[in-house]
């Protein structure tokens, strides 16, 4: 495998064994590339999920998709916590059933992040300043 990332290689020409839509045929590759569905979204959500559930497995917590099971604040606690070695500064909801619950806990583990001078950044496709 070259070290080129996946979505700046791009080929003219569809593979031969490659199925694709009319729909896929009609998109330009840039399209494509930022769908959805794109191969390398794919790919590399699979990796940080496995990624992931290897650090959870200490705290007996799985994610098996990230959109679903991080919503609730309690994986995402709980790898903050595995990864930190520290326990969260304030108290959160064990059983978060109302959504208000959920985004609660999402709050705490954002404090978190900002109390340990922990920058978020986004390696997406938009370039922001």
């Amino acid at each position: 495998m070259s070290g080129s990332h996946p979505r700046l290689h791009q080929s003219a020409a569809p593979a031969p064994n490659a199925l694709s839509s009319d729909k896929d045929a009609e998109m330009p590759a840039t399209e494509k590339d930022l769908a959805e569905d794109a191969p390398w979204k794919k790919i590399q959500q699979n990796t940080f999920t496995r990624w992931c559930n290897e650090h959870l497995k200490c705290v007996n917590k799985r994610i098996g998709n990230l959109q679903t099971d991080l919503s609730d604040g309690l994986r995402l606690i709980g790898l903050l916590e595995v990864l930190s070695q520290k326990k969260m500064f304030r108290k959160y909801n064990q059983r978060p059933t109302f959504r208000q619950m959920q985004l609660e806990n999402v709050s705490v583990a954002l404090e978190f992040l900002d109390r340990e001078n922990i920058k978020l950044v986004s390696i997406g496709g938009c370039d922001h300043e």
